[in-house]
């Protein structure tokens, strides 16, 4: 048994959770914020049987694009303001971060 963490970008988030019961994959999503963008994301937590996990990193690698999308950078606060850019820059945004541990043990109540 595994258990699967795909930390996703929000706006992904509904076509995977949809795609992954498609598949008659058990998910459970949780809200949270990631740290470079400071920007809310989705973690997503399915627990799978290890024959079926490939299948389940298909999935997410089918509905988790990366794309660029105009970041407005934040000012340094009491920082070194020279290296500070006050005008958008490009970054790449979306795909997934995903982390596939072992379950020692899975009960179900």
């Amino acid at each position: 048994m595994k258990l699967i963490l795909a930390v996703v970008q929000d706006q992904d988030s509904a076509r995977l959770m949809n795609a992954m019961v498609d598949h008659n994959f058990r998910v459970t999503k949780l809200a949270s914020t990631g740290g470079f963008l400071k920007s809310g994301n989705t973690t997503i937590m399915i627990g799978t049987e290890d024959i079926r996990v490939e299948k389940a990193l298909q999935v997410i690698r089918d509905n988790c694009k990366s794309r660029e999308q105009l970041m407005a950078p934040v000012s340094p606060m009491g920082g070194n303001a020279d290296s500070y850019i006050p005008y958008p820059v490009e970054v790449e945004v979306g795909g997934a971060t995903v982390f596939v541990l072992p379950v020692e043990r899975f009960e179900q109540f």
